[in-house]
């Protein structure tokens, strides 16, 4: 899931720090998302679902199909 987030952020030509911005979070709390040093919250796995324009089942790994319902 952790690479998998940051390789949508990469795609998109996102800082971490542009991503953080947007999720009203610190650059530092989101570089632990992508490290996997935290558990990504509910409510951010949501709100990357919706940037993306993916599923959360694409983001947690469970599809490898990134436009799967949501």
């Amino acid at each position: 899931m952790y690479k998998r987030i940051r390789d949508l952020r990469v795609d998109a030509d996102m800082s971490q720090t542009q991503l953080a911005k947007l999720l009203n979070m610190s650059q530092t709390g989101y570089s632990k998302y992508e490290t996997g040093e935290n558990d990504i919250p509910t409510g951010i796995l949501i709100k990357l679902a919706d940037l993306y324009d993916t599923g959360i089942d694409y983001l947690l790994g469970q599809t490898d199909n990134p436009k799967q319902a949501k």
